[in-house]
């Protein structure tokens, strides 16, 4: 596995909520995080059909960008009802033409569990797939996951996409009713990112 050295990572995301999350994680590292909005880089086309492919295309579109080492984040929920959807096309369930409503988002999913009979527990996971991608074309991959229930109403203003929708196994309270120290704690990022870590230098 190639170590990363550098004190500073470009995030290759335009997602506040996600970039948020990656200032907290990395900053006992002592790393400088930087968002791809600050570097003015377009948002690539996602048009790979799995979370890895999708991920690699934003990180090396970065990384040639700017030469900078960049991080991104491909991630999604999968619901077993739905039979693994929205999975990969995640974020595609909230676009509207004024950006993303993932409350319109929830509620569709919720609509089509509904369809299918599905009795509760609607069980279902988040995945997060992290590529570190370096300017001369490398990159490493890290996985993660963390499994749960979808909640009906949806509880909790804080996280983002569908975190008001998800509670953890083992907890009684959403993702969008937990502070962002104990989701960072146990989130499918925060799955990913523990086994990222690896390939920096202590």
């Amino acid at each position: 596995m190639r170590k990363f050295t550098g004190d500073r990572l470009l995030v290759a995301t335009h997602n506040a909520g996600k970039l948020e999350e990656m200032v907290h994680l990395f900053k006992p590292l002592g790393i400088a995080v930087e968002g791809a909005a600050q570097h003015n880089l377009p948002e690539p086309e996602e048009t790979e059909t799995t979370f890895v492919g999708n991920a690699r295309i934003k990180a090396h579109a970065a990384a040639k960008a700017t030469g900078l080492p960049a991080l991104s984040d491909d991630s999604g929920i999968e619901v077993d009802a739905l039979n693994g959807a929205p999975g990969v096309y995640t974020a595609d369930w909230a676009e509207t033409p004024n950006g993303r409503d993932f409350v319109m988002a929830m509620t569709k999913t919720h609509d089509e569990i509904l369809k299918t009979g599905a009795a509760q527990p609607w069980t279902a996971r988040f995945r997060a797939t992290l590529v570190l991608a370096w300017p001369d074309g490398h990159d490493e991959v890290f996985e993660g996951k963390v499994g749960g229930t979808l909640q009906w109403p949806m509880r909790g203003m804080e996280g983002h996409g569908y975190d008001p929708m998800f509670q953890p196994l083992g907890y009684d309270i959403t993702f969008g009713e937990m502070d962002w120290e104990e989701k960072n704690r146990i989130s499918h990022r925060a799955d990913a990112f523990a086994k990222l870590v690896k390939a920096f230098d202590a």
